[in-house]
């Protein structure tokens, strides 16, 4: 069902909206935690430590597919805020031609440079075969990947979280039993994994991208659509590659931090893989809210109710806080069994340097969880040079203290320089958040209801 997001009460609106969002996102991530669970419990420690020593490369391609959903969700949402239904399909159709383009392009590029990637990052021998095997296979599902992270950021656009939560809860949970099926009973190793992903997803992409065309054709329009636009391409670009830089520098910097953890052997990889799933479990939890509030601000943009988007900061930071309070204390005081879940016997330097992280780390998520609210307002308004140069202090941050604390301070200083990265940050973003076409408003009482 599609949803009006400019009217009704801001904070009713956001919680019915976002709470789908969030469970999506928690199933989003079980393909993740599968494929580390499965490999560290049923293969081994060498096994997980090549599924999250190919991570870092993986996020290369979700930062695309991340960057497509980005730019069509807002455009989209704009539209179908001024009620301009025309445009809004032409946008959905040239979105998913561009897409298709990208696609192509990815897959050449994962085809041919994933061993130079992976000996980039100082991939050890004894992963260096399963970590490029999973590669391989996730490459040839990318498709899935980007054409699914399309269908659900039009469902988002049209104000449906509902649908993509129901597709999700179903593929997540089959890509479980087929990652043990195809592991435990077929004994496949880290290609199991990896082919469980592949079918999973497929399955999801198909299904959800066959339920929104139905949905858009549900839309009365008036005439023969046009399928391409260059004029909305272009808009859908200047939302789009900002976004894609952005998850793209992200992954070259967690690539680079990946290349610094892999000079510690095997245990503190596999330590670290299995403590970095879990965070960015919540990381990922939290910018798909952000996304959400990228919708409702877009919409709200559109419709030309800005009262509505400061609203909808303070709605958004109360929601990140509600989820990050329970997640700290069990990550903080459950570090050492969390680990054990991803790895049946764990090496003491695995089991040391997961648990160090999960005690370092999740103490800020209320910082960072601040900074991914408010970008996702800029992101909806279309402020992007604001958005990117807070994410990009960021990224320069962890990765320059990642480089020089870990020369002195081992592992451990890797993990220090996420707090300070996320700190700055998040001050920048909040500050450009107050300086947005709402601020003339900021004394102005909050609207209570609709328009």
């Amino acid at each position: 069902m599609n949803k009006d997001l400019t009217v009704g009460r801001p904070e009713t609106v956001l919680w019915k909206f976002c709470m789908p969002l969030f469970g999506s996102i928690i199933f989003q991530q079980l393909y993740n935690i599968a494929d580390s669970f499965v490999a560290g419990k049923l293969i081994g420690e060498s096994a997980l430590a090549a599924v999250g020593n190919s991570y870092g490369i993986t996020m290369l391609f979700i930062a695309f597919s991340f960057g497509c959903n980005i730019g069509c969700s807002v455009i989209v949402s704009q539209l179908f805020g001024a009620k301009d239904y025309r445009n809004m399909k032409t946008a959905v159709y040239t979105a998913m031609i561009a897409s298709g383009a990208v696609c192509a392009c990815l897959m050449l590029f994962g085809i041919l440079g994933c061993s130079w990637l992976l000996t980039l990052i100082r991939t050890p021998q004894k992963i260096f075969v399963d970590s490029k095997a999973y590669l391989d296979i996730y490459i040839w599902g990318l498709p899935f990947l980007l054409f699914y992270n399309i269908a659900t950021g039009i469902f988002s656009a049209l104000g449906d979280s509902k649908t993509p939560f129901l597709f999700l809860a179903f593929s997540s949970t089959a890509n479980v039993l087929v990652d043990i099926l195809f592991v435990a009973v077929f004994h496949m190793g880290v290609e199991g994994v990896a082919w469980a992903t592949f079918l999973c997803q497929g399955v999801s992409c198909v299904l959800s991208m066959w339920v929104v065309l139905g949905k858009l054709g549900q839309v009365q329009t008036d005439g023969r659509v046009p399928l391409f636009s260059s004029l909305l391409l272009k808009k859908l670009a200047a939302i789009a590659i900002p976004s894609i830089l952005q998850q793209s520098f992200i992954s070259v910097g967690n690539i680079i931090i990946q290349g610094v953890i892999n000079g510690f052997g095997p245990g503190v990889i596999a330590g670290y893989s299995a403590a970095v799933k879990l965070n960015n479990l919540v990381v990922t939890s939290f910018t798909t809210l952000g996304n959400g509030i990228s919708n409702f601000t877009a919409q709200n943009v559109g419709a030309g109710t800005y009262s509505r988007v400061r609203e909808g900061f303070k709605v958004g930071v109360k929601m990140v806080w509600i989820i990050a309070i329970p997640i700290v204390l069990l990550y903080f005081f459950a570090s050492g069994r969390l680990i054990w879940i991803f790895i049946d016997q764990p090496s003491q330097m695995a089991l040391a340097s997961g648990s160090q992280f999960l005690k370092i780390v999740p103490p800020f998520y209320f910082v960072i969880s601040v900074k991914l609210v408010a970008d996702g307002i800029l992101r909806g308004a279309g402020m992007m040079a604001e958005f990117m140069t807070s994410t990009f202090t960021d990224l320069v941050l962890r990765v320059t203290l990642a480089l020089l604390f870990s020369r002195q301070f081992g592992y451990m200083g890797i993990w220090c320089s996420w707090p300070i990265g996320w700190g700055i940050a998040t001050v920048l973003s909040v500050v450009f958040y107050r300086r947005g076409p709402w601020k003339r408003e900021m004394s102005m009482p909050a609207e209570k209801g609709g328009r």
